[in-house]
């Protein structure tokens, strides 16, 4: 696998972690830092994916479906975690800034 696929598939990982820990990793911290969290990790994984070769409409697909699925799980499955309409709005946001930017930066090579 290329070195490519290896940043994506950590990226992916990366994710997962900070969707779907039992904890919110930070409570208490910045305000707003958590809204910026939900974009990046949302932006990187579609820029990543964009830059790897995946197919590009599975990436967006499966990421614009996973910012609703992972807060309907934290709210009904993490007991720690509550599902946040606000997080679910950062997360588009993060998918639609990661593609545009994916695209600006490969058409511009």
């Amino acid at each position: 696998m290329s070195a490519r696929r290896w940043l994506f598939a950590a990226a992916v990982a990366g994710q997962l972690v900070v969707l779907y820990a039992p904890r919110a990793p930070s409570t208490g911290g910045v305000p707003g830092l958590d809204k910026v969290v939900h974009v990046l990790v949302f932006a990187v994984v579609l820029g990543l994916g964009w830059w790897s070769g995946a197919p590009r409409p599975l990436v967006l697909a499966v990421s614009v479906v996973q910012a609703p699925v992972s807060e309907l799980l934290q709210w009904a499955v993490l007991p720690h975690r509550s599902g946040d309409p606000l997080d679910l709005a950062a997360d588009l946001v993060g998918c639609a800034l990661g593609w545009w930017v994916a695209r600006r930066v490969m058409m511009a090579r």
